[in-house]
């Protein structure tokens, strides 16, 4: 008997309302199974939840798509996919699930498989998607995705890395309300143990990025932002002229050891040059101290103590 599993958009009025009844079913049993959970009424919402991602389906590119799964002529799982042709080939998994009476001897595996060749039948170059449990970060994680990161919002990311190699160009952020800029700075400060960023958070750093506070310049893999440094500038009695710290520095996990921080770091001392600052300097953990030491930080100022308050 064959039983090879077969993926399908969801089109017709009917299939289309049994992929929203099984994302509902799932949302309930296993992603908000406690009633009083705080998202739960929003994912199940049709007015909510639905109306956004229909108008994700509807929109003319970057559109997402209803998936069904299907073995032995019956409907065991589905997916809901969103594909980015214009911007860097992005797949992003918004929803994936196995129904739980079909659970077991690797169908799970074999239903992502289908669908990552799925997506790069369609121009797809790499998958992303939210994975904070553990069980679902061994699952994704067999299948080569890797943590890397937050997003916008503070969920952990996982990232099927690209086979294909683009340039890296890095550039001066220009949208102070960039959610790129969330994304590396919540991947930063999640990195390091700090708070990620709150509403408020948020919104001083768009103020200070507004006001030229702070200046933010971020690494671009087409057009997806993969890291990012910042430079804040203040003025020094020693030169009677400013000076700027270097902060920020943060590349994502994925794309680490390909000479991304030091594109960074070269550029925001060719900003600091352009903008007559007289010094830029780090402050770096004892383990970094020869990498800085040898893209030029190489003027001890002893040792940095900070009065919180």
């Amino acid at each position: 008997m064959n039983k090879t599993i077969h993926i399908r958009e969801a089109v017709a009025p009917e299939e289309v309302e049994r992929f929203w009844q099984e994302l509902h079913a799932y949302h309930a049993r296993d992603i908000f199974p406690d009633p009083a959970e705080e998202d739960r009424a929003y994912f199940l919402d049709d007015s909510q939840y639905r109306a956004a991602v229909q108008r994700i389906h509807d929109r003319e590119g970057d559109r997402c798509y209803y998936l069904l799964f299907r073995r032995e002529g019956r409907d065991i799982g589905f997916a809901l996919t969103a594909l980015y042709p214009s911007e860097d080939g992005k797949c992003f998994v918004m929803e994936f699930c196995v129904l739980p009476e079909f659970r077991g001897g690797g169908t799970g595996t074999a239903c992502a498989r289908l669908l990552l060749d799925w997506a790069a039948d369609r121009g797809a170059q790499y998958g992303e998607l939210n994975a904070a449990d553990p069980r679902r970060i061994r699952f994704w994680s067999r299948l080569g995705f890797r943590p890397n990161g937050r997003d916008e919002w503070g969920e952990p990311l996982m990232l099927r890395p690209p086979e294909q190699a683009l340039s890296i160009t890095v550039e001066l952020l220009q949208d102070p309300a960039d959610w790129q800029l969330r994304k590396l700075e919540n991947g930063y400060l999640s990195e390091i143990g700090e708070p990620l960023l709150t509403e408020e958070s948020t919104e001083r750093l768009r103020a200070a990025v507004e006001q030229g506070h702070i200046r933010f310049l971020l690494a671009y893999r087409g057009c997806r932002a993969v890291g990012m440094c910042s430079v804040a500038e203040n003025f020094s009695t020693f030169c009677c002229g400013p000076v700027a710290v270097l902060e920020d520095l943060y590349v994502e996990p994925v794309f680490r050891r390909q000479g991304i921080a030091r594109q960074l770091i070269r550029s925001a001392q060719a900003l600091c040059r352009e903008r007559g600052v007289g010094s830029l300097t780090v402050c770096c953990a004892p383990c970094d101290e020869a990498m800085y030491q040898a893209l030029g930080f190489n003027v001890p100022l002893g040792v940095s103590r900070s009065c919180l308050l």
